[in-house]
């Protein structure tokens, strides 16, 4: 090269060094940050691709977090509900030993009672009490909201779940499609009166009784003797018409619901019960408001049976077909609400009755995704367990309540009102077991299958973050090498080349 106005290797060899450079800062770089990525420059696709997995990251930790806080919440309720039902045990064992009233005094009864009532006070401020980080648990507060509830239809409602589903309120519709039933069964007795003596098994869910009526005796007898036995039987019986003696008799059991049931035999008659044949009505036929043996329609839908047992209320719950229980109804499998209602007996023994109302809000929300949507929240009443709330049971019609047992209540032990006392604790006992039951099953089949399947997705997002990101060290060690190697040759090359313009003095001697 003989000119010396440029200097063309040097520039090339300046633009090489340059690169070369460039280059060894980058690896530099990420040997020192430990990532691949450090600016969008680095790898704009990338970038994006892994900011979005980072964000999910963050979004599923949280959410592990909050399903963790909220195993803990139910773990906090679970164990106050826990010391609850042995309250309840305790009171049931102190109820069922002032019943033996043959053998305790009413000194001994009123000790007795002064239990019960610390023991139900106990269990007041339990509900009152029982909290977690300030979050009252048992007081009703993670209740749901009811509005435009009809007592005369529904006697007492439980909504567990609810999905609101980004409406302010949801609308309940309750319609009755097959009328709850009592088990009857019915005798015709021209004469009004026992045609001859007579040995009757009577048997209900509640037990059996073997009675005997004399020739000639009239049906009110009848009546009286069996209905002495309600308690012990679980069965009633009527006059089909009570201005008619001749009208006949009708059988029913005291409950409603396929659990309840009467058996009304003649032992030792003749075959097929002489007289006192039984007869019951078609299981698709419905119980007339007016029954009479001279309505041919009506005894058209007779056969003749000693046993007949009841049929439970059959309701369509906003849409979907809810499992009866006697009087009362439960929708559980309805991804949208769960709830069971305990409907009065003049609604469910209506075919076609209707009622609706609305949960206009209330439960507790647990954000169990890390997105907020729906689909990735699930929501859940705690009902108050204190004493006024716990344990409703139809009586007669009215609802009896756990504080119906203290002192002054309906169902003291001065009251002597033993049965209504054990049914009321019966049911405080199932309601403190089934939401027990409810809560331990939302901790193991969505809390911590939710917690399993998160930590999960955050390993195998973490190791995609991870291979966009990071950066190789056994890769970049090796680049950084080959960068010091060329950033040593460019420099040294440069040199030359710089040096080179130089031998152009050597031509001028």
């Amino acid at each position: 090269m003989a000119r010396i106005n440029s200097n063309i290797s040097g520039l090339i060899a300046r633009a090489n060094l340059s690169r070369a450079n460039q280059d060894l800062e980058v690896r530099l770089q990420r040997l020192a940050t430990g990532l691949k990525i450090n600016r969008g420059a680095d790898n704009p696709a990338g970038l994006i691709v892994s900011e979005r997995i980072r964000s999910e990251i963050a979004g599923a930790n949280q959410a592990v977090s909050n399903s963790q806080r909220a195993s803990s919440v139910i773990a906090t309720a679970e164990g106050a509900l826990s010391e609850i039902a042995d309250l309840l045990n305790s009171v049931r064992g102190l109820v069922v030993e002032a019943a033996n009233t043959g053998a305790f005094s009413q000194e001994e009864r009123a000790a007795n009672q002064r239990q019960i009532d610390s023991a139900i006070e106990s269990i007041t401020r339990i509900s009152n009490t029982a909290s977690f980080g300030g979050l009252k648990l048992l007081n009703g507060s993670l209740d749901y909201v009811l509005s435009g509830l009809n007592s005369a239809a529904i006697a007492k409602s439980s909504v567990f779940s609810a999905n609101f589903a980004g409406q302010s309120s949801i609308r309940v519709d309750v319609d009755v499609i097959s009328s709850a039933q009592t088990a009857s069964l019915f005798l015709s007795t021209p004469t009004g009166n026992i045609s001859s003596t007579v040995t009757l098994e009577i048997a209900g869910s509640l037990g059996v009784q073997v009675l005997e009526f004399r020739e000639g005796r009239p049906l009110s007898e009848v009546i009286q003797g069996i209905n002495s036995f309600r308690a012990a039987t679980g069965i009633s019986a009527t006059l089909l018409n009570p201005a008619d003696p001749a009208s006949g008799l009708r059988f029913t059991s005291t409950a409603f619901g396929s659990n309840a049931f009467v058996s009304v035999k003649r032992l030792g008659g003749p075959p097929g019960g002489g007289f006192f044949r039984t007869f019951q009505l078609s299981a698709a036929a419905e119980i007339p408001g007016s029954i009479s043996f001279s309505d041919t329609a009506f005894v058209a839908n007779l056969s003749q049976a000693n046993y007949d047992k009841g049929r439970d209320v059959s309701a369509i719950v906003n849409g979907v077909t809810g499992t009866g229980d006697g009087l009362k109804i439960s929708v559980q499998n309805s991804t949208s609400l769960a709830m069971e209602l305990i409907l009065q007996q003049s609604f469910a023994t209506t075919n076609n009755s209707n009622s609706t109302f609305y949960i206009t809000g209330g439960g507790a929300l647990f954000q169990l995704g890390g997105e907020i949507s729906t689909n990735l929240q699930s929501n859940v009443g705690i009902q108050s367990v204190a004493a006024s709330r716990l344990g409703g049971t139809l009586i007669n019609g009215a609802l009896h309540f756990l504080a119906s047992i203290r002192s002054g209540g309906a169902n003291d032990l001065n009251s002597q009102n033993f049965q209504a006392a054990s049914q009321v604790l019966s049911s405080s006992l199932d309601e403190i077991s089934l939401l027990r039951g409810r809560l331990g099953a939302f901790e193991r089949n969505t809390l911590q299958t939710n917690i399993r399947s998160l930590q999960a997705a955050v390993e195998n997002l973490t190791s995609s973050e991870s291979r966009i990101r990071d950066a190789d060290f056994a890769e970049e060690t090796s680049q950084l090498t080959r960068a010091q190697i060329l950033t040593s040759a460019g420099t040294s090359v440069l040199t030359l080349a710089n040096q080179q313009a130089q031998q152009v003095l050597q031509l001028l001697g």
